[in-house]
């Protein structure tokens, strides 16, 4: 896979929330907050790996390799749906990461 950005994920996310729709919240503003609080459990899940398998576990282990990544896929979700319940775009989000990066790389 060439390229993967959050424009791809955003319609994986459209798409998996069409297909479930009558099972599943929309994706609305007032929902948002369930998805983050989801995205922070799964978030979670990444750092029980990480404290019960290790680091090198997750460098060369690949059944707990994958699990780890699973979970941060998983989170990557959660995020998009957030971004999808405030109609936040990619092109939106990557405007103010640029600009987050550069006041950060002026800090010090």
């Amino acid at each position: 896979m060439a390229h993967f950005d959050f424009e791809k994920m955003q319609t994986i996310q459209k798409e998996l929330q069409a297909k479930y729709k009558e099972k599943w919240t929309p994706m609305e503003p007032q929902y948002a907050k369930d998805k983050l609080l989801y995205m922070f459990i799964e978030a979670g899940e990444m750092a029980d790996i990480i404290k019960k398998q290790g680091d090198e576990s997750i460098m060369q282990d690949m059944p707990v390799r994958e699990h780890f990544i699973e979970e941060m896929c998983d989170t990557l979700m959660y995020l998009n749906d957030v971004m999808l319940c405030y109609g936040i775009s990619p092109e939106e989000l990557e405007e103010v990461y640029l600009k987050k990066h550069e006041k950060n790389m002026k800090r010090w």
